[in-house]
């Protein structure tokens, strides 16, 4: 299984419609859009990655405030650095699509605000996670004790067993209250 800018041929786009939540028309938009970052080389071979760089100049991803985190979840690269093959990108978007579960959407938001990869959200993930959504300028970054009061809220309502993180079924429990998540977790080509 994989592909490049070739054509896709009908047996392969069924295997990825059945395996991703796109449709027929979206995975061979995605198709499209990944071969459009391929040089004319690089396009006559199978699972060829493309860099994290050129995967952000995507302007669905671009102004993504999780953008590299976003690279790193979905990256199966052995080197760890946010590469993306084309079913890399196709598992990115199908977790993104408007017919993922909130199952799937909760798992993958979890694990893209897990910035340590250590299976909790802890202070510091929850520290960079604010940092990315309020942006880190001088008039937007909060004070210290800004910081650690919404922290402690956060915690406060979301660490169930109190332990001083976030797991990902606590995650998941809050999501499961915020109407909103699915609508608004998506990249859309």
């Amino acid at each position: 299984m994989g592909t490049t800018a070739s054509q896709l041929d009908k047996d392969l786009l069924s295997e990825y419609q059945e395996l991703t939540f796109l449709t027929k028309q979206e995975i061979l938009l995605a198709h499209k859009r990944f071969s459009e970052l391929l040089s004319k080389d690089e396009r006559n071979f199978e699972n060829t990655r493309v860099s994290m760089e050129r995967i952000l100049t995507l302007p669905e991803l671009k102004s993504n405030p999780f953008r590299e985190r976003i690279c790193h979840v979905f990256s199966t690269s052995d080197q760890k650095n946010g590469s993306l093959t084309f079913e890399d990108f196709l598992d990115l978007l199908s977790a993104f699509s408007d017919s993922a579960t909130l199952e799937i959407k909760s798992h993958y938001a979890f694990r893209i605000f897990d910035f340590d990869d250590d299976g909790t959200l802890d202070c510091g993930d929850l520290e960079k996670l604010v940092n990315c959504l309020t942006g880190e300028t001088d008039d937007t970054r909060l004070t210290t004790d800004e910081m650690r009061q919404l922290i402690n809220n956060i915690l406060e309502e979301s660490d169930i067993d109190k332990d001083g993180t976030v797991n990902l079924s606590e995650f998941q429990h809050v999501i499961s209250r915020s109407p909103d998540f699915v609508s608004s977790f998506k990249i859309v080509l």
